[in-house]
């Protein structure tokens, strides 16, 4: 790993990557500190303790504390992808047409995820700048006119694409999937400000009882450190399946399929969690008209991460979407039908349908095993946190960890990949180096 983060920084071109992820990145956290016009963001600190406050926030970056123009983060992003990629499951004809189009469909399905993340993103907008501005007793907004809310609203949104463009840019033109590393940043910052709350909860207010804080403090060290490895282990895990060439003199015995266990990475999680926020800026717009409503605390307890309704309710999304992204990532038709192109097969399954269905199966298993460690994983904290009163903004604490070392991971792979490709001496070499 060392040698990746050493050889990042002497290869020019992987140098210059690095720096322009570093500077877009520098941006964004500049942008979480400028505030809306118009809003008093210490307004919000009463409603610091709440599971959708600590959910925007850490996808944020801390942005909603501050009630900053990136205050929405990714989320309506990643809620619009959700949507577009469900909508290409044979929903919408012309979305499924699009996704068998190559690079040009996949554009034109870009493009519709960026119309859907600008009305996402002011619906979202106009949510929570009502729903917070109502549960803080109206100290929020401090024009309290519809032009004010739809001016918020507008430049939220406007924060929003900036974001997803300097996301987009990441990906294109830096090192790593530029939405995760976004989140990854958001996350990272506010690890500074979770152990100095975790400090004065459990040691400096810890009085007559601080032998017992620091006991319990180092067991909540080794069980992140413990947590840390097992997650690496888990993301590199994977099931080997040999595979034979038909039409080769000498087969290569050692030739493989290999299936992660965990083939949806991180993406349940974010998915997840994004796909959670929405019901829950609505259900924010009816605070004070339905409160103490049926239909209201039944759906305030679904869609809440704080009250075991709603972590059951997350839990289930996490393994969801892992099976969907997984079949996603790994089309079995498609590997089946590659394989046959190369006459190549699985040894004891027969080419075509058999082999399609025996991927599809070996991929189901696996996923059950990924979308049980990502469940796990992520509502430990949350239990813990109830048990144990541990500061509100750790109980997402397995997720922030998901995110940052499957996020970290990757990264680390790309890199790897781009310093192999620039090592690498190809045997056609340039004219000058022929005369000499």
């Amino acid at each position: 790993m060392f040698n990746i983060i050493k050889g990042a920084f002497t290869e020019k071109k992987v140098r210059s990557r690095v720096f322009f992820t570093l500077a877009l990145l520098f941006v964004f956290r500049i942008g979480t500190h400028i505030t809306v016009p118009g809003v008093d963001a210490s307004a919000l600190d009463e409603l610091q303790q709440s599971g959708l406050f600590n959910l925007l926030d850490m996808f944020g970056g801390g942005a909603l504390s501050q009630y900053s123009v990136f205050a929405l983060g990714v989320s309506p992003y990643i809620t619009s992808s959700i949507i577009v990629q469900l909508l290409q499951m044979d929903i919408i004809p012309k979305f499924k047409e699009w996704s068998e189009q190559g690079e040009v469909g996949r554009k034109k399905l870009n493009n519709v995820t960026r119309y859907a993340t600008i009305a996402l993103g002011f619906l979202q907008g106009l949510g929570i700048s009502y729903g917070f501005n109502a549960l803080s007793g109206f100290g929020l907004v401090r024009s309290q006119t519809t032009a004010t809310f739809v001016t918020i609203a507008i430049i939220l949104t406007a924060g929003t694409m900036l974001v997803m463009w300097l996301g987009e840019m990441i990906t294109v033109h830096g090192v790593g999937n530029g939405t995760s590393l976004i989140i990854f940043a958001g996350i990272v910052s506010s690890i500074p400000q979770d152990i100095r709350e975790f400090y004065n909860v459990q040691i400096k207010n810890a009085g007559d009882e601080l032998t017992q804080s620091l006991i319990f403090t180092a067991i909540v060290v080794l069980a992140i450190i413990g947590l840390i490895i097992f997650v690496t282990w888990m993301e590199n895990a994977k099931r080997e399946i040999p595979v034979r060439y038909s039409k080769r003199a000498q087969s290569a015995s050692d030739a493989k399929l290999p299936l992660k266990v965990n083939s949806a990475g991180v993406i349940p999680v974010i998915f997840a969690s994004s796909f959670i926020m929405t019901p829950q800026i609505i259900l924010n717009t009816f605070a004070t008209s339905s409160q103490g409503q049926t239909w209201y605390e039944i759906a305030s307890r679904v869609f809440n991460l704080s009250d075991p309704a709603g972590a059951t309710f997350y839990t289930l999304l996490i393994i969801v979407f892992t099976y969907f992204y997984a079949f996603i990532q790994i089309n079995p038709e498609k590997v089946a039908e590659n394989l046959q192109k190369q006459n190549a097969y699985i040894p004891s399954v027969r080419p075509g349908i058999a082999t399609e269905e025996y991927i599809g199966y070996m991929l189901i298993r696996l996923s059950t095993v990924g979308a049980v460690y990502l469940g796990v994983i992520s509502v430990l904290p949350m239990i813990a946190s109830a048990l144990w009163n541990l500061p509100s903004s750790l109980s997402l604490g397995g997720t922030s960890l998901l995110i940052v070392v499957g996020v970290g991971l990757d990264t680390m792979r790309q890199l790897e990949g781009l310093l192999s490709k620039n090592q690498y001496k190809g045997f056609i070499h340039p004219y000058e180096e022929l005369k000499t």
